[in-house]
């Protein structure tokens, strides 16, 4: 069979995989992986976009070095984030990272002027500080000339695509996540582009996962050597691919995406946007097959990642499976935090961060690396749970289990503490969720495989799936209350 290449652009690293359909067996193969750095410049944290566009063109010369041509590629990444387009057709400017601070109280004044009913009734997406809406009032006020000169508003994938084509689309699946898209109408929301003064010209057609957006330019194909390849939109949002890619065999399942952000949720045929999934500040994304991912928002490892960078700094240099061992070795529920706690949004010196709070809430102060990882994943694995049953409460579905995926399912305590917190199973696999799932909606689209359910049967015979059953129920069921407490949860 044809090999197709799928890049899958995380928070903190990318790569890139090319796939190969086999006898009904997903057979994957690393070319490429590489990091994802910010880069701060003043008082402003972006993305480092031209050397990621950089990195895509050394995937393609790895895939030419091993006798490929690929039959199509695809790229996935995280949300909210974009670059504009000028009048010349160049970017304007590298694109802002979600965490940098140009949108702090940007969300709290949008909403004093629009309410936040309006928003969510009209997009249906959860309320988050960095979400696009944020990020492009945010430029509205300061009056930048990045948006007065820009002609098209292209999200990551958008971005990198058209670098690669020469042609600008939108993708359903990120476009969902701007809080500026209308599930309901099936369009972006002009009327809330309006209340926040940002021309709806900005934004093209919104195309589905599947769709053919394009082929290699002539000025790429030259440059590295290599014949022209059709590029896909797949599930563009990397959660979106994920969910894609989760081996369910039964039709209502719970997913929990697990890596620098962790996304809890279920698939649902149409949007729940209703007062209570307001209160609960769950949100609507896209889905592949016009399906909806009624998910909520978790921190995830972002705050290990960012302890285990201030470690650096320090000079102490842990590797991540020498963090786990000895959190393993720390007195359990010595202390817990909320993970989603705002005082956890933005990088700094993570481990003064997680002190604080159990300052604050009149606990134990983890002092060692071990304590302190400890204590997040804990803290991760309980919220998980207060998550779990709300999307049950939500989506009016009860789970026999949780579905994890991810990178961050290589960390085998979080999966086996996840499974104590819940109750319930945890079933991990597969790791590269994302990259699976961008390669599934190739297939289907090219018409190797039939539906998303045929992808998902052919991902579950392809890759081991680890379950981990629930042990030691009544000390997680005494820390789950004392968590909620902690983290003023009902």
């Amino acid at each position: 069979m044809p090999s197709i290449l799928a890049y899958d652009l995380g928070a903190s690293s990318g790569r890139a995989l090319l796939g190969r359909l086999n006898n009904r067996k997903i057979e994957v193969e690393e070319l490429h992986r590489f990091s994802n750095d910010p880069v701060g410049v003043g008082d402003r944290l972006q993305w480092d976009i031209l050397r990621l566009f950089h990195e895509i063109k050394q995937g393609l010369l790895k895939a030419k070095h091993a006798g490929e041509t690929p039959a199509s590629l695809a790229i996935d990444s995280w949300a909210v984030d974009f670059g504009l387009i000028g009048r010349s057709g160049e970017l304007l400017g590298n694109p802002y990272h979600y965490r940098d601070h140009h949108t702090d109280g940007v969300m709290e004044r949008t909403m004093e002027r629009l309410t936040a009913s309006k928003i969510f009734g009209r997009t249906g997406i959860q309320f988050l500080p960095f979400n696009t809406i944020y990020q492009l009032a945010a430029l509205k006020e300061a009056d930048s000339p990045f948006l007065q000169g820009a002609e098209r508003f292209l999200m990551i994938p958008d971005l990198l695509r058209y670098f690669l084509t020469g042609e600008m689309h939108n993708e359903f699946t990120n476009a969902t996540t701007t809080q500026l898209y209308n599930p309901l109408e099936g369009r972006w929301d002009t009327e809330l582009l309006a209340d926040i003064g940002i021309s709806s010209s900005l934004f093209g057609d919104v195309v589905q996962p599947g769709t053919s957006v394009g082929s290699l330019r002539a000025s790429v194909c030259e440059e590295l050597g290599i014949a022209s390849v059709p590029v896909l939109a797949t599930a563009e949002h990397d959660t979106g691919s994920a969910v894609a890619a989760v081996p369910a065999l039964e039709r209502d399942f719970a997913y929990l995406s697990c890596g620098t952000w962790s996304l809890m949720g279920t698939e649902m045929d149409r949007p729940i946007i209703n007062e209570l999934a307001q209160e609960l500040n769950f949100t609507n994304e896209g889905g592949v097959n016009g399906t909806y991912r009624l998910l909520k928002n978790i921190m995830g490892l972002w705050i290990l990642q960012e302890c285990r960078r201030a470690w650096e700094r320090a000079g102490q240099w842990y590797s991540f499976p020498e963090l786990v061992s000895m959190a393993e070795k720390a007195n359990a529920f010595k202390s817990l935090i909320d993970p989603d706690a705002p005082m956890f949004i933005h990088p700094g010196d993570m481990p003064s961060r997680v002190r604080q709070f159990c300052v604050a809430s009149g606990q134990p102060v983890p002092e060692s690396p071990g304590e302190i990882v400890r204590c997040i994943l804990e803290s991760l694995a309980l919220k998980y749970r207060y998550v779990l049953e709300l999307t049950e409460r939500l989506s009016g579905k009860s789970f026999s289990g949780l579905h994890m995926v991810g990178g961050g399912i290589q960390n085998v305590l979080l999966c086996q503490w996840s499974a104590n917190a819940i109750g319930k199973p945890v079933w991990a696999g597969p790791v590269e969720g994302s990259a699976l799932g961008n390669l599934v909606v190739q297939w289907i689209a090219q018409g190797e495989l039939s539906d998303i359910w045929e992808a998902r049967q052919v991902i579950r015979d392809s890759f081991p799936v680890t379950v981990y059953e629930p042990n030691d129920k009544a000390r997680w069921e005494e820390a789950y209350g004392k968590f909620c407490g902690l983290a003023g949860l009902a």
